[in-house]
């Protein structure tokens, strides 16, 4: 596995709930930060104060082995009720630049009718982000480094969806962990 393949993970759910309920919940940018492990907190940019193609926010992220770090995010598809993407990308180029990552929500009732089904994940680049830095000093060891953080972001993407889940279905939501490791 290498960063130059742009690798991802994926998780999915079934959630009792109306997809517009679920859509309610994943365009809401708060929604990931009460349940990610990683993401604190997060705030619109440019004036913005709703999910739309284009839109960008900013989000505070930590965990024990990196630390603190902030990342600037753009919305890049919207498809009510169905698929909520945005980009990671460099404040700087935030209009234009290429992702660090993609993350993207994706929806579909369930055939019986019960609830939804949310796919939930994201793909590293093509941009150069913070882990290039990390592969960087131990070349040896970039499969290792990117199976790593990827079960990091599996394991958090897991904790977000069962928090979504719990709060679509109007259960109590679990005090989320703060995690460690890259």
């Amino acid at each position: 596995m290498r960063l130059a393949d742009s690798p991802g993970v994926e998780c999915t759910a079934e959630i009792a709930a109306d997809p517009q309920r679920v859509w309610e919940l994943v365009s809401d940018i708060s929604t990931s930060a009460r349940h990610s492990p990683e993401l604190q907190e997060v705030e619109w940019l440019d004036g913005a104060d709703g999910p739309a193609v284009g839109a960008c926010f900013a989000g505070r992220n930590r965990n024990s082995g990196l630390g603190e770090w902030r990342t600037v995010s753009r919305i890049t598809r919207m498809s009510r009720p169905h698929v909520f993407q945005w980009e990671v990308v460099h404040y700087n180029d935030r209009r234009h630049g290429e992702p660090l990552a993609v993350w993207t929500y994706t929806l579909e009732p369930l055939a019986d009718g019960s609830g939804t089904r949310v796919r939930h994940g994201m793909r590293i680049g093509p941009a150069r982000g913070p882990l290039h830095d990390v592969v960087e000093l131990h070349p040896e060891r970039e499969e290792q480094i990117i199976t790593g953080r990827l079960a990091l972001l599996r394991a958090g993407i897991q904790t977000t969806l069962a928090g979504l889940r719990a709060e679509a279905e109007g259960r109590p939501v679990q005090v989320r962990p703060v995690q460690g490791g890259v």
